[in-house]
């Protein structure tokens, strides 16, 4: 078992014992184990929102930063178109990352999707099997 599996956001024995601990030392401690354990399944979403909303924050200020200020010159010219084009070429690579990761989150937001269908189409099944077995036909196949 991995450590990341010990310390998951559920009601484990090594993050009761943490809450323990923490509540003996110093309360606010055993206190914030206690929020983890309750909400830290939400917390992957809030960082990626989080993660998300800064990055465009970001983007931004780095587009509205290029806008208000000349291009900065260093009075040599093969210089300045060299960096102009590497900037560019930067900028193009960065769009492309983003571009990508954007591709990878609907990848995995299908994969998920998929294989949260097939768990439930196989619950369905299982649970017509079983009622199956006891009581024969399933109530929802027998004609009146």
């Amino acid at each position: 078992m991995n450590q990341s599996a010990l310390l998951r956001p559920d009601w484990t024995p090594a993050t009761i014992a943490l809450m323990i601990l923490g509540f003996m030392v110093f309360w606010p401690l055993g206190l914030a184990m206690l929020a983890y354990i309750i909400f830290g399944d939400r917390l992957r979403g809030f960082k990626r929102d989080v993660n998300q909303a800064t990055d465009g924050f970001f983007a931004s200020c780095r587009r509205s930063h290029g806008r208000h200020r000349p291009h900065f010159s260093t009075g040599n010219v093969a210089f300045d178109d060299w960096r102009k084009a590497e900037l560019d070429r930067i900028e193009e690579e960065r769009r492309k990352l983003d571009q990508m990761r954007e591709e990878f989150d609907e990848y995995l937001r299908e994969l998920r999707r998929a294989k949260d269908q097939e768990e439930f189409d196989r619950f369905m099944r299982d649970r017509k099997n079983a009622k199956r077995d006891d009581n024969g036909p399933v109530a929802e196949f027998q004609t009146p």
